[in-house]
C-alpha cells in the first residue's frame, strides 16, 4: 500500500472463498478426517452366528442342513400342489388343496420364525463387569487357597424349595441363570437352553422354543397330509387303469410317498417327544441329563412344574415373549468423548486446525484464570488461588469482549491480560507479606517448581516490597504458563 494513497495495488486484490464441504478442494485441511458410518452392534459381535437384513435376521453359522429342510418342505409341497391337488380336488373336493396350503404356509411361517430370531443369547460381561466378578469370587473361596485346581466356580440358589447350582462361564465371563447352557457351535449363553438344532439352523431357546414346536407339530400334520392324499391318489388311479399304470401316470407321487414315508416317523416322534417336554415342563438339556430324575434322590423333583399339565401347556406356548437382550441393531458408543478446542490457538486431540483459531468467550476467560494461578502458585504456599473475577485488574475495563483471533506458533498473551510490568498491578496481585503475617512465604530456593511452570532459577524473591518482573522473564512465565494451560487441558 503506498502511503497517502488508499487506491492502490489494494483495489487488485480479491479474496477467493474456500469451500469446506466439498470433499476434493486441494486446499482442504489434511487433519480433517472423513467421518465413519455408526458401527451396529451386530458388526462386532463375539459369538458365531451370521446376521442379515442389517442385524434383523441371526442365525448359527453352520446353515447348510436349514437349506436342505427347506428344500425338502419346497420341492415336497410343490409336487404335491402340481401333480396330486388337481386330480383329487375334481374327484374327492377342492377342501384338500385350501387344507394343504394353510398348513404349508403355517409350516413355513413358524421355520423362518424359529429361524431368523434370537433364541435368547445373554450378552457377555464388559471387562470392568468381568473383573469385578472376578474380585468377588476371589473373596468368596479365598484368593490365597493352596492347590493346584482352582476352586469351583458356582453358586446356589433355592428355586421352589430345590436348590440348583448357578454354573460359571469362562467364555461369557457370566454366572449363568437358571436353565441357561453355552451352546458350543454358536459360542453363546442361551437363556432356557433346549438344543442346538442343525435342522433349523439355530439354537432352541426361550426366545424361538415355541415357534420350533409349532413348526415340528405343523409339519407332522403336513407330512401325514401329503402322505395320506398322495396314497389316495395312486389307489384312485389304480382302479382306473391298474397299478403300475398308475405309477407311471403321476411319478411324482412315488417320489412324494417315498420321502414321506421315511420323514415321518422321526418328524412326529419328535412333536411327540417335545409335547411330554412341554407338558412337564422341562427342556430337552434337562431331559438328557436327567436333572430332575428320580434316580437322584427321591427328594429331586421339577421345581418348574406347576404340576398341571395345562398350565405347564399354557406357560410354554401362551405365555409373554421376553424381549432380546442383545440388542444387536444398537449402535456402538464411543468410549471416551472429544474433547472441546483450545482457545490458545494450540492444537489438541479432538480439535481441528479450523478450530484453533476461534475461541469464545468462557474459553478466553477460563484461560486468563488458568495463567494467572500459574503465575501464583509458586509464590505462595497456604494462600488461595486468585483469579480475576475476584481481583480488580488494573487498566481492565471488561474482558466480555470477543477474543481475539491467533494464529499458530509463538502464543501470545490475551487481550485481557493485566500488565504485569506495573507496580500497582503486580502489588493488587500479590499480597505483602505483612498485610498476611499468618500465611507462610516461601524463598524460590524453597518453593516447589511444577514441571514447565517456573524455571529453577527464576529471579522472584520476597521480601517488604516485591520487585518487579522484567519484561524477558514475563514472556517466559507467560511461554510456561501456556504449555501448563495445555498439560492440564489434556488431562
Amino acid at each position: 500500500m503506498t502511503p497517502g494513497g488508499g487506491s492502490g495495488p489494494m483495489k487488485d486484490c480479491e479474496y477467493s472463498q474456500i469451500s469446506t464441504h466439498s470433499s476434493s478442494s486441494p486446499m482442504e485441511s489434511p487433519h480433517k478426517k472423513k467421518k465413519s458410518a455408526p458401527r451396529r452392534k451386530w458388526e462386532v459381535f463375539p459369538g458365531r452366528n451370521k446376521f442379515f437384513c442389517n442385524g434383523r435376521i441371526m442365525m448359527a453359522r453352520q446353515t447348510g442342513v436349514f437349506y436342505l429342510t427347506l428344500v425338502l418342505i419346497l420341492v415336497t409341497s410343490g409336487l404335491f400342489f402340481a401333480f396330486d391337488c388337481p386330480y383329487l380336488s375334481e374327484k374327492i373336493t377342492p377342501a384338500i388343496p385350501a387344507i394343504g396350503g394353510i398348513l404349508f404356509f403355517f409350516v413355513m411361517g413358524t421355520l423362518l420364525r424359529t429361524s431368523f430370531s434370537d433364541p435368547g443369547v445373554l450378552p457377555r460381561a464388559t471387562p470392568d463387569e468381568a473383573a469385578d466378578l472376578e474380585r468377588q469370587i476371589d473373596i468368596a473361596n479365598g484368593s490365597s487357597s493352596g492347590g493346584y485346581r482352582p476352586p469351583p466356580r458356582t453358586k446356589e440358589v433355592i428355586i421352589n424349595g430345590q436348590t440348583v447350582k448357578l454354573k460359571y462361564c469362562f467364555t461369557c465371563k457370566i454366572f449363568r441363570p437358571p436353565r441357561a447352557s453355552h451352546c458350543s457351535l454358536c459360542d453363546n449363553c442361551v437363556e432356557r437352553f433346549d438344543h442346538h438344532c442343525p435342522w433349523v439352523g439355530n439354537c432352541v431357546g426361550k426366545r424361538n422354543y415355541r415357534f420350533f414346536y409349532m413348526f415340528i407339530l405343523s409339519l407332522s400334520f403336513l407330512t401325514v397330509f401329503i402322505f395320506a392324499f398322495v396314497i389316495t391318489h395312486v389307489i384312485l388311479r389304480s382302479q382306473q387303469t391298474g397299478f403300475l399304470n398308475a405309477l407311471k401316470d403321476s411319478p411324482a407321487s412315488v417320489l412324494e410317498a417315498v420321502v414321506c414315508f421315511f420323514s415321518v416317523w422321526s418328524i412326529v416322534g419328535l412333536s411327540g417327544f417335545h409335547t411330554y417336554l412341554i407338558s412337564s415342563n422341562q427342556t430337552t438339556n434337562e431331559d438328557i441329563k436327567g436333572s430332575w430324575s428320580n434316580k437322584r434322590g427321591k427328594e429331586n423333583y421339577n421345581p418348574y412344574s406347576y404340576g398341571n399339565i395345562f398350565t405347564n401347556c399354557c406357560a410354554a406356548l401362551c405365555g409373554p415373549l421376553s424381549p432380546s437382550l442383545i440388542d444387536r441393531r444398537g449402535f456402538i458408543q464411543p468410549d471416551t468423548p472429544q474433547l472441546a478446542g483450545p482457545s490458545n490457538g494450540i492444537t489438541m486431540y479432538g480439535a481441528t486446525q479450523s478450530q484453533s483459531n476461534m475461541c469464545d468467550q468462557d474459553q478466553c476467560i477460563q484461560s486468563t484464570k488458568f495463567v494467572l494461578q500459574a503465575a501464583a502458585t509458586p509464590l505462595l504456599q497456604s494462600e488461595p488461588s486468585i483469579t480475576s473475577e475476584e481481583l480488580p485488574l488494573p487498566g481492565k475495563t471488561s474482558i466480555s469482549g470477543p477474543c481475539a483471533t491467533l494464529t499458530l506458533g509463538q502464543p501470545t498473551p490475551p487481550s485481557s491480560m493485566p500488565n504485569l510490568t506495573s507496580d500497582t498491578g503486580l502489588t493488587d496481585m500479590i499480597p505483602l507479606k505483612e498485610e498476611h503475617e499468618g500465611h507462610q512465604f516461601l524463598t524460590p530456593e524453597e518453593a516447589p517448581s511444577p514441571p514447565g511452570m517456573l524455571p529453577s532459577g527464576s529471579p522472584i524473591t520476597h521480601s517488604h516490597t516485591m520487585h518487579v518482573l522484567s519484561l524477558a522473564s514475563q514472556d517466559s512465565l507467560h511461554e510456561d504458563s501456556v504449555r501448563g494451560l495445555v498439560k492440564l487441558s489434556s488431562v
